[in-house]
């Protein structure tokens, strides 16, 4: 890994590693992957404005988040079955994040269960991101073993009351392999809905589809806060509108994501959709972001249009083929890395003096 030096340097090794159902499914976006590609391309359009001759010789890139400290304002966001990629999926990953001083979400469909990563990394700051079951024991039962685990916030996913038609893993026929579960539905419980989920993935996708609540409603985010005391994410948020419905239901935070372009192909990149929610939101929750961030530039570019955070889920999975624990690491670094040299050669010394006035967007990419 030594001559890898960017993400696109692991995301290009990582391609040649992997195999063909794997790849296929991590690199996957819905239908014709429009936003897919404009997830990335839409950071190009966003020019960084730098000033000059300011002191930058001591900068501070530590900020807070739910009122805890973390060590650069770059998290993992949930991706699925990190098992695909190495033997320790999730817990290296957890491990990664801990180790570097950020936040880990942790996705209800993971192949290590919510009790694994915690007992890996026990000392992370972990999230877990929660899917409502329209039998609410099974979401319940989770949320139960979170809190139990020492999670510190619920990740609701409010854009996948089904999942997007990701057409490679169609034609590929995409399974888990049989040595691999979906380890949250295979612990501690006996609900026979979780059962289903976890037979295989074929009739596990089939079922989970046939099992979330496609009626859920903003009513339901009550249900949720009666239900826990865990501050509340939405994540999947796209519009001022629904950004000003979720803080009137009390959330703790928006997620500004497009849940990696593979839900619903030709809607806005994250980080257009950025600057509405957050003028919006107007500072009554914390504004988080992921969806194409890929340099520590990106995530420059989403602080200073207003996001508390930006996180970032396939780079860190190039990482983990790669390297393992050593190999998130080392994409996590090279991000915090860059994104303090963006700071140091824009000249803001702190993160809250990363404003929208370093940037202004062109309308088409000339990078």
């Amino acid at each position: 890994m030594e001559k890898l030096v960017c993400v696109p340097d692991f995301e290009a090794a990582a391609f040649k590693l992997l195999d063909n159902n794997a790849l296929q499914y991590y690199k996957s976006g819905a239908d014709d992957e429009f936003t897919l590609k404009d997830n990335k391309e839409a950071f190009k359009r966003w020019i960084i404005r730098p000033r000059m001759l300011r002191d930058v010789s001591q900068r501070t890139i530590t900020t807070t988040v739910l009122g805890k400290s973390v060590a650069f304002p770059i998290g993992v966001s949930p991706t699925a079955m990190q098992k695909l990629s190495h033997p320790e999926g999730e817990c290296a990953n957890a491990r990664a994040a801990a180790e570097m001083g950020t936040i880990y979400i942790l996705s209800t469909i993971s192949t290590s269960s919510l009790e694994e990563v915690a007992a890996a990394a026990p000392n992370g700051r972990r999230w877990f991101q929660l899917y409502v079951f329209k039998d609410r024991n099974v979401s319940t039962d989770l949320i139960r073993r979170a809190e139990a685990a020492g999670y510190e916030a619920l990740v609701l996913t409010v854009d996948a009351p089904l999942f997007g038609k990701r057409r490679s893993n169609i034609r590929d026929n995409f399974h888990l392999p049989n040595h691999l579960r979906l380890a949250n539905f295979d612990i501690g419980s006996t609900n026979s809905n979780a059962l289903n989920i976890r037979k295989d993935f074929v009739s596990a996708m089939t079922h989970i589809d046939a099992l979330m609540d496609q009626s859920l409603t903003w009513e339901d985010v009550k249900w949720l806060k009666r239900v826990t005391r865990l501050p509340i994410i939405v994540k999947g948020i796209l519009t001022a509108e629904d950004a000003e419905i979720a803080i009137q239901y009390g959330v703790s935070g928006v997620f500004v994501s497009n849940h990696g372009a593979r839900q619903l192909d030709t809607v806005l990149s994250s980080i257009d959709a950025l600057p509405e929610i957050v003028k919006q939101v107007a500072g009554r929750c914390e504004v988080y972001l992921d969806g194409g961030v890929s340099t520590g530039s990106d995530a420059f570019k989403a602080i200073a249009l207003g996001a508390k955070m930006a996180f970032l889920g396939r780079p860190l999975l190039w990482g983990l083929t790669l390297g393992g624990q050593a190999g998130a690491k080392k994409v996590l670094q090279i991000m915090k890395d860059e994104f303090d040299l963006t700071m140091a050669l824009s000249g803001a010394a702190t993160v809250d003096k990363i404003t929208e006035d370093f940037l202004f967007r062109q309308l088409t990419s000339r990078l």
